[in-house]
């Protein structure tokens, strides 16, 4: 049971970091687009690089588990703030868009409050602070 839950964790990491390091790579790739959408939404395309790494840097930090309740809360931050200044009002051209970013941001509210799980680093990295403090 213990390998279900562990590689479930891990699984789930994986599933909600895929869209963000992706599209982080994705406005690499056309950043002056995504720099002239931003602007159009009233936000400074100054914090494209910002948003840049905190879509790839803390999407890997999520997957492998390093820090994961702190980033995990600023990515489920940043998805509200994304859906707050790009996607509404809500639409029915829009919904599905709309219910996706709310059910990613409460995916990662769920990984804050309850970690990351075994196969993580900072799970390896308590346990291995534990051994260290026992053998002392």
């Amino acid at each position: 049971m213990k390998t279900l839950t562990n590689g479930s964790d891990l699984l789930g990491r994986l599933f909600l970091v895929l869209l963000f390091v992706i599209s982080g790579f994705g406005k690499i790739g056309g950043y002056a687009g995504t720099e002239a959408y931003m602007a159009a939404g009233g936000v400074p395309g100054l914090l494209l690089p910002l948003v840049i790494v905190l879509e790839i840097g803390g999407g890997i930090l999520v997957l492998l588990g390093w820090h994961t309740r702190i980033v995990s809360l600023l990515l489920a931050g940043f998805t509200i703030l994304a859906l707050l200044l790009f996607h509404l009002p809500v639409t029915a051209a829009n919904q599905v868009v709309v219910l996706a970013e709310l059910g990613v941001a409460g995916g990662f509210l769920v990984l804050a409050a309850h970690g990351p799980g075994a196969w993580s680093l900072d799970a390896w990295l308590a346990r291995r602070a534990s051994g260290e403090a026992v053998a002392a």
